[in-house]
């Protein structure tokens, strides 16, 4: 199908010399003879190119212009001029012409400037292309599922500040979706068109990381051989994710702090403040007011960052959404992979829903993603699920012991005399020896040598803890 080319211009000789030429070029001329024809084919055909005289009766090609710039697919514009100024260069390509030929028009330098704007308009269309490719892979792979409450309250609070542009520290255990959260207030706001650049503080050395952020003139150390745009520049117009933001330098966060007051900030060497319009999402696993009362996170960046908090929690405590992303999971995997569709067995869900997930979301995710490419029937059983090796992986005494620990401790005021030590060691202790002291039938002697103490130790500590053989037979 041959490509249509608008030729707009009230001088009917030179229509036919130019109408001859495209016919030759193998394009299908559309003519107009004043610029209402022009503006009513290009707002109702399917055109390539469009050439039109800067002057012409009833609107001129530069009103033509300015009154369709916004219009979807405008194809590639040359304007044709009869006084090549510099007012009237300077004026087409302000309102959107990809270039300009004067009159009389030469015909070799015409197939130039056609050659360059149809290359033109193919590498639009081509990027184009790419752009949608890329916002639909995008799309599908920044999804939030969940129909806990926990998750209800997680997609209300995304539509509520998405479109105000207002920083937001998201909080919540490695592998929760802290990331994807970002991405969709980015995706919701009108910062959409935007940059959405990701930085992970943990990721980058310290040495480095003010040079991640801010950039460096050329010249600034040794290495640095060229001028540097740091991420917050990258990210201006869009939105910039600082993941991880409680493994940051102290020393830097002054500088963070100063982005957040000023809108602005310096490159390494650089001597001139650079403007920036970003939009700040933090993210981290930490507890940054306990970070704030070891002296390792600014108290006043903190609140900069906390004007809106969202909180995830980890799979384990919403397991009603391990069937919904489960499910989500095995539909992208199957499309991703081109195999058969593939569904889990109750046993398998059963095991999923049973499993205590340390790795959240992701290691749900990678879990999955192995069990499609490497099942051979399409239900998965749980040995293709391949659990039982990660359930020797179980939070360590310890670390079970430090979870439930953690919420009184927190509730535990800093001011004042405490007895934390006196009133906890019980705690932990007459379970201890109630188990010993049932394993060996209360004998004494026995239960004291698995416990590593002196015998009298053990009978003071039965008698300090209350224990007796009628709590054993609980």
């Amino acid at each position: 199908m041959k490509k249509r080319v608008l030729i707009a211009d009230d001088d009917r000789s030179l229509l036919w010399v130019l109408d001859r030429f495209f016919r030759d070029k193998r394009f299908q001329p559309l003519c107009a003879t004043d610029g209402g024809q022009a503006q009513n084919i290009l707002e109702t055909e399917r055109v390539e190119l469009a050439l039109m005289d800067i002057n012409m009766p009833g609107k001129t090609g530069l009103q033509i212009l300015k009154e369709l710039k916004g219009l979807k697919d405008l194809p590639p514009v040359i304007i044709m001029t009869a006084e090549a100024t510099m007012e009237n260069t300077i004026a087409a390509m302000k309102h959107g012409a990809l270039d300009y030929i004067s009159k009389p028009v030469d015909l070799d330098e015409l197939e130039i400037i056609v050659g360059r704007a149809m290359e033109n308009a193919r590498l639009r269309k081509e990027i184009s292309t790419l752009k949608k490719t890329l916002e639909q892979k995008w799309a599908s792979e920044t999804v939030f599922v969940g129909r806990s409450r926990a998750a209800e309250r997680i997609f209300k609070t995304i539509g509520r500040i998405a479109p105000r542009n207002v920083t937001v520290l998201i909080q919540g255990e490695s592998g929760t979706g802290k990331e994807i959260v970002a991405k969709l207030i980015h995706f919701n706001s009108p910062r959409r068109e935007g940059p959405f650049v990701a930085v992970n503080s943990a990721a980058v050395p310290r040495e480095l990381m003010e040079s991640e952020l801010f950039g460096h003139e050329k010249g600034a150390f040794t290495g640095a051989t060229e001028t540097r745009k740091g991420r917050f520049e990258l990210a201006d117009g869009g939105t910039i994710f600082l993941d991880e933001i409680g493994d940051m330098d102290v020393g830097l966060q002054a500088k963070l702090l100063r982005v957040l007051q000023e809108k602005e900030f310096y490159r390494i060497g650089g001597k001139e403040p650079i403007r920036v319009d970003a939009r700040i999402i933090a993210a981290t696993n930490q507890n940054l007011e306990k970070c704030v009362e070891q002296g390792r996170f600014r108290e006043d960046l903190y609140y900069r960052l906390n004007v809106v908090s969202i909180n995830i929690p980890p799979l384990r405590e919403r397991k009603e959404d391990i069937v919904p992303l489960s499910e989500y999971f095995l539909e992208r995997f199957v499309e991703e992979m081109g195999v058969e569709r593939r569904m889990l067995s109750r046993e398998a869900l059963a095991a999923l829903k049973s499993y205590n997930w340390p790795g959240n979301v992701r290691e749900l995710e990678n879990v999955l993603r192995r069990a499609v490419l490497l099942s051979s029937s399409v239900v998965i059983t749980p040995e293709d699920l391949a659990l039982r090796g990660r359930r020797e992986k179980k939070e360590s005494l310890e670390a079970i012991i430090e979870r439930r620990l953690a919420p009184f401790i927190e509730k535990t005021s800093t001011r004042g005399r405490q007895h934390l030590y006196a009133d906890i060691l019980p705690l932990l202790e007459r379970p201890l020896i109630r188990l010993v002291l049932k394993k060996t039938r209360f004998n004494q002697l026995r239960a004291a040598e698995l416990l590593g103490i002196n015998r009298n130790t053990l009978r003071k500590k039965i008698k300090e803890l209350n224990i007796t053989r009628k709590d054993l037979s609980d």
